[in-house]
């Protein structure tokens, strides 16, 4: 099976992998941009994400080889991989075990190390719209924020939302799955894993999931590896400064 993906220009191939609940789709916008500057764009859904297959297994590992089949299917192989979040953490591993296959790794707000759980919340609010079966956005988004109060994050989650028949709403992401397998989206990258190829580290101002005292493990995994920060954003670095974000991108990218 294959993962779906959506393709914008052409040029030098550059592959996104989204966060944990998002969809390539979540990247259009900066997409068209870096299409612009003479890539060609695949924004790939992962596993059990937007319209791609579903499958009750979910960890790195299976991620990792998807993400060599998609490139296999579709001719890549020196290609410039960005990664948020989740997806950071499939870049990671992808270019630590087939380092051939990257030219440039960027990393968007995630580090190597192990994280602990933190997405119950929201995984409850998921559970608790797909037994309802909400017939309209609006009663959607109630549903949500008896869980979630951010506008914002709420947002974020109803765009997995499609209609499923006329008068009933679904969600693209397999939950069950996703719910059952979520103590594996912290995991951290093998202790012996390694790319030396230059690597670009990209934090949000206002995050906390990249650390000062997390440079020396970075390093450690990526030793030609720098972190810039992105200024007035936080973990949704790429949709809360894109300009910023685009053009440190681009910068080490086309460098």
């Amino acid at each position: 099976m294959i993962l779906h993906s959506h393709i914008v220009g052409s040029g030098r191939p550059l592959v996104i992998l989204h966060g944990f609940l998002g969809m390539g789709d979540n990247w259009k916008s900066l997409a068209l941009s870096m299409a612009d500057a003479g890539f060609q764009v695949h924004l790939v859904d992962q596993r059990n994400h937007g319209r791609s297959f579903h499958h009750p297994e979910f960890n790195y590992d299976l991620l990792t080889q998807d993400l060599k089949d998609y490139l296999a299917h579709h001719g890549l192989k020196q290609i410039v991989l960005l990664g948020h979040s989740m997806g950071g953490k499939t870049a990671m591993k992808f270019a630590t075990q087939y380092p051939d296959y990257v030219t440039h790794l960027a990393v968007a707000d995630i580090g190597p190390k192990e994280y602990p759980p933190h997405h119950q919340a929201i995984l409850k609010a998921l559970n608790h719209l797909q037994k309802h079966f909400p017939s309209s956005r609006k009663q959607a988004d109630q549903l949500l924020a008896e869980y979630i109060l951010e506008p914002g994050i709420r947002q974020f989650l109803l765009k997995n939302l499609y209609w499923a028949e006329p008068e009933r709403l679904a969600l693209r992401l397999n939950l069950e799955a996703l719910t059952q397998n979520a103590e594996q989206i912290g995991a951290a990258l093998p202790m012996n894993a390694l790319f030396a190829g230059p690597t670009l580290f990209l934090k949000g101002a206002n995050s906390a999931y990249i650390l000062a005292e997390d440079q020396e493990g970075i390093k450690r995994h990526f030793p030609e590896s720098r972190i810039v920060e992105i200024p007035r954003s936080g973990h949704w670095l790429h949709a809360e400064n894109p300009q910023d974000f685009l053009a440190a991108f681009l910068a080490f990218a086309q460098g």
